[in-house]
């Protein structure tokens, strides 16, 4: 018999950020944990799709873009109607939003469980009172919600899968450039979803040059195709010449190379968390006006993380700065002093 006709039917709706949607990955494993025989899906927007497919956790990956293929009222009963096709009995609200628990509402799943807003608290069936913002790392917040519902929690490690085709793929990607097994690979990713969360692109690229010149490392500046154009850049502003690869590798192979490479150094954003939940081998991490007791990888065994006190206040969501001096304060040299005693050992 299959799960589709034994146990609970449970829709865990969720965040929109790649990086929390990792983060999420660990309350969906305890859900699963707790229902072994239920069927179990996921709602995400279809930009975060590679950070939950092939999860074994999951039954099902539906997709909900609201500013795009659901935006308009039609869409989205459109997709209400979908929900309520498939019967979940009970949804878990990891997203705060008012109109997620309307939709869950309307689409008939009578045990809705997320945390209390004003707003939305007509619409919950199990209120979860939310902890003080910002007092909880990111992981633990999503759990909060399911072990208040009385879930039992047994761990709290992100999750990322990728297969051996996506290893062969970055395998033979080095191959082609002359990437040896011997070689020391530095994966630098400058990219970020908002700016102020962005090394300067003029300390990256000096930071490659000494990591090439100095250390003879093979480097290789990773990204989505949207940040080609930041690299180019980062490399046209330095001596030596570094691999672009923004654009080759899917989010799959992505994990697969931070995985194989040496040192993995970025600011916090979704790669971070990416490398950190494959088990790469170690990271720099750069951060600025985000904490990383709230949005920090974890666990943290490989993960260096370079912040500097500047007097501004962390986190800081002031999206518009453009001082940007938190960022600014950790220097090249400082990420190179971490990387020459990671290549000593």
């Amino acid at each position: 018999m299959s799960k589709e006709n034994t146990g609970k039917r449970i829709l865990i709706f969720n965040v929109n950020w790649l990086g929390d949607v990792l983060f999420s990955s660990a309350a969906i494993r305890n859900i699963r944990r707790n229902y072994p025989a239920s069927y179990i899906a996921c709602v995400i927007p279809s930009r975060c799709y590679p950070i939950l497919k092939d999860n074994p956790y999951l039954d099902e990956v539906i997709i909900f873009d609201e500013k795009d293929r659901h935006k308009g009222m039609l869409a989205k009963l459109n997709f209400v109607s979908l929900l309520k096709s498939k019967k979940f009995d009970t949804v878990f609200l990891l997203h705060r939003s008012f109109s997620r628990a309307l939709i869950c509402r309307l689409a008939g799943i009578n045990q809705r469980i997320g945390h209390l807003t004003r707003k939305r608290a007509f619409l919950l069936t199990k209120k979860i009172i939310p902890p003080k913002k910002d007092s909880l790392h990111r992981i633990d917040y999503y759990l909060d919600v399911i072990e208040k519902a009385g879930l039992r929690i047994e761990d709290r490690y992100p999750d990322f899968f990728f297969s051996p085709l996506d290893e062969t793929y970055v395998d033979n990607f080095l191959i082609r450039n002359s990437v040896g097994p011997d070689s020391f690979v530095v994966a630098l990713n400058p990219g970020g979803n908002w700016m102020p969360k962005r090394w300067p692109k003029d300390y990256w690229a000096q930071l490659a040059d000494k990591l090439i010149k100095e250390m003879k490392a093979k480097v290789i500046i990773t990204g989505s195709a949207s940040d080609l154009e930041l690299a180019n850049q980062v490399k046209g502003a330095m001596k030596e010449a570094p691999l672009v690869a923004c654009g080759v590798f899917n989010i799959k192979q992505l994990g697969a190379l931070a995985k194989r490479a040496d040192l993995f150094i970025t600011a916090d954003t979704g790669p971070l968390h990416i490398a950190n939940a494959v088990g790469a081998k170690k990271i720099i991490a750069i951060f600025g006006p985000t904490s990383k007791e709230v949005t920090g990888p974890y666990p943290s065994a490989n993960v260096i993380v370079l912040q500097k006190d500047t007097g501004c206040p962390i986190p800081c969501y002031k999206v518009d700065c453009r001082d940007n001096r938190c960022m600014k304060a950790i220097t090249p040299e400082d990420v190179l002093a971490e990387a020459r005693k990671i290549k000593k050992t």
